[in-house]
């Protein structure tokens, strides 16, 4: 797992030197059910990884956290929580600065609940690309803005969630996604 997760770790944008505040998306996580890592595997997790003063948000496996070496920690993390809990799950991560940049453009659109921010490890889509926007239109939603690792999606119908299958048929690389509604509140509670 760990020769993986660095392979899969080799696209995300390198740190500087000082801490930098980020968060972290858990892939396919739901705290508190069967299953799945609980939220002390994951706060034990980072701990373990230098981290111990991380932040859960939800219970999506939504993380908050400090480092000056922030794809290390996730991919120590990563570790660390399946031994701790028996469940492998990838996590991505975008540093918190960025994250809000996004918000700060799109979060007051119309009908929000359609939008889905996506973290990726397929570098930065092409948005225009005809194949990228045919990919999209046969899963009902088009695919807004992007960035290194990441993709903002706006599905068709609202509460829909096509972005997390979208990103990885078009990278053949793991995604995950949120709400933007949830990134909305995360930002409001957590943002500079």
């Amino acid at each position: 797992m760990a020769s993986t997760l660095r392979h899969l770790l080799s696209s995300v944008p390198s740190p500087t030197l000082e801490d930098m505040r980020c968060v972290a998306f858990m892939r396919n996580v739901n705290q508190g059910q069967r299953g799945h890592p609980s939220t002390g595997d994951i706060l034990a997790g980072f701990a373990d990884a230098g981290c111990p003063d991380i932040r859960t948000f939800q219970s999506n496996g939504t993380i908050l956290f400090d480092a000056d070496r922030p794809a290390g920690v996730v991919e120590q993390a990563a570790d660390a929580i399946a031994a701790r809990s028996g469940h492998e799950r990838e996590i991505l991560w975008i540093a918190l600065s960025d994250l809000t940049a996004v918000v700060d453009e799109h979060g007051t659109t119309r009908e929000p609940r359609r939008f889905e921010f996506t973290l990726h490890r397929g570098g930065t889509i092409d948005a225009h690309d005809p194949d990228v926007v045919r990919r999209a239109a046969e899963r009902r939603c088009s695919i807004v803005d992007v960035g290194p690792g990441w993709a903002l999606v706006r599905n068709e119908v609202e509460g829909e969630g096509h972005a997390t299958p979208v990103l990885e048929s078009l990278t053949g690389e793991r995604a995950t996604s949120r709400g933007l509604p949830t990134l909305v509140r995360l930002v409001s509670r957590f943002g500079p």
